[in-house]
């Protein structure tokens, strides 16, 4: 079979280098790539770099190779363009349909889905003029990618910073994945919980569990392939965030429900996907407890934790607002099931069977996908991201 076509473009800001290790992850993964960079992009970044990590000639103009018609041809024949870094200047082009080089050239060629990863300074991201051209591209269909927040050029630090390049992979790889199909989460603001929460008993110990938060991310990296506004409530993970994604990080089931309800008033959907722990000690030793030789340990008295999912499905934030929670069952997984569906009042409920060795931790799960209209949709054992693709498709298909 042919190598997937992608062209990688790359505008002039400081985070060019970074696409070099785009460019090695996707080369490496099977695709056949070709650099389109900007004249001021060279200026970080030179050709002979591009050329060499391709193994494809580098241009910059429309009139080299005439006689191939580039500036038609490359955009035709591409099932992915990807733009990292996308400055301001850059994205404003692609809105406004300016083609004035070879890259803003491939832009209005391409048929096939357009990824743009912005990176620049916090001011020039914030600017109305931007935030409406990243609205016109989302508007036509284009996956625009939310910048990260960290360390800008000089002493700076906001958001506009590139996102890491293994997380742009990610958000490529879905993208060609699902291939024509257009972004339907595009306009939409969704919140999905991860992860698990820990319960404090001292400074030093806690009740907690197994979960590790990768069919959370999983979900939030789709929903952002999909053309989405994630906002991730993460709860003791430890993974990098997804690309495109607004990470928002807890400890506790308390500070996760803080957390969910901040976000929730204007999501269109919410994912409770964390392993929300149901109880927690009543009191909280200032100090380590100590061993006491020759006495058995004091009892650890707990205390219900608020039901973050039964409360947002009982109080929606906003009119059609899809909650979709999680349930971990060990036993009679799909009875069990069935009721916690009924008793949360949830609209879809995901049902897998959990245990040490099982789903937590794994890159692999399998699932029913229950709904309160009495649908069932099965899962069947693969890869955590097709689990999160087929919970989009049936939130997507609620949201109409």
């Amino acid at each position: 079979m042919d190598k997937p076509k992608v062209v990688l473009g790359v505008s002039g800001g400081i985070a060019a280098y970074k696409a070099c290790e785009l460019l090695r992850r996707l080369t490496e993964s099977g695709h056949d790539v070709r650099v389109v960079p900007t004249a001021s992009a060279l200026h970080f970044v030179g050709a002979a770099t591009w050329s060499a990590l391709s193994g494809h000639p580098v241009s910059t103009e429309v009139w080299d190779d005439v006689d191939q018609v580039p500036h038609v041809r490359i955009g035709q024949h591409a099932d992915l363009v990807v733009v990292a870094p996308a400055t301001a200047d850059m994205l404003a082009k692609a809105a406004h349909g300016l083609a004035d080089d070879l890259l803003t050239n491939t832009l209005l060629t391409a048929r096939c889905p357009v990824v743009f990863a912005p990176a620049m300074h916090t001011e020039m991201w914030e600017h109305p003029a931007t935030q409406e051209n990243v609205a016109t591209l989302r508007r036509r269909g284009a996956v625009v990618i939310e910048p990260a927040v960290g360390r800008l050029t000089g002493v700076d630090t906001g958001k506009g910073r590139l996102p890491d390049p293994a997380e742009i992979f990610e958000v490529c790889r879905r993208v060609l994945a699902r291939g024509a199909a257009r972004p339907d989460l595009a306009g939409r603001h969704v919140v999905v919980s991860a992860g698990g929460t820990r319960e404090p008993l001292d400074p030093v110990r806690f009740l907690g569990n197994r979960s590790s938060g990768k069919q959370g991310y999983a979900l939030a990296r789709t929903a952002a392939a999909r053309g989405a506004r994630v906002t991730l409530v993460a709860a003791n993970t430890g993974l990098p965030d997804p690309a495109g994604v607004d990470v928002v990080q807890v400890g506790t089931a308390v500070q996760l429900r803080e957390a969910v309800l901040k976000a929730a008033p204007d999501a269109d959907a919410v994912v409770m996907a964390a392993a929300v722990a149901d109880f927690r000690p009543a009191a909280y030793a200032a100090g380590k407890i100590k061993k006491k030789d020759g006495q058995e340990p004091e009892p650890i008295v707990l205390v219900r934790n608020p039901d973050i999912l039964a409360e947002i499905s009982a109080d929606r934030a906003r009119p059609g607002q899809v909650v979709v929670g999680f349930a971990a069952e060990t036993d009679d997984v799909l009875a069990n099931g069935r009721t916690k569906l009924r008793r949360k009042g949830c609209d879809l409920l995901v049902v897998n069977e959990v245990g040490e060795r099982k789903t937590f931790g794994s890159e692999e799960n399998e699932a029913v996908v229950l709904g309160a209209d009495g649908t069932e949709t099965a899962v069947p054992y693969g890869p955590k991201e097709a689990l999160a693709e087929t919970v989009w498709d049936l939130v997507a298909q609620r949201l109409g």
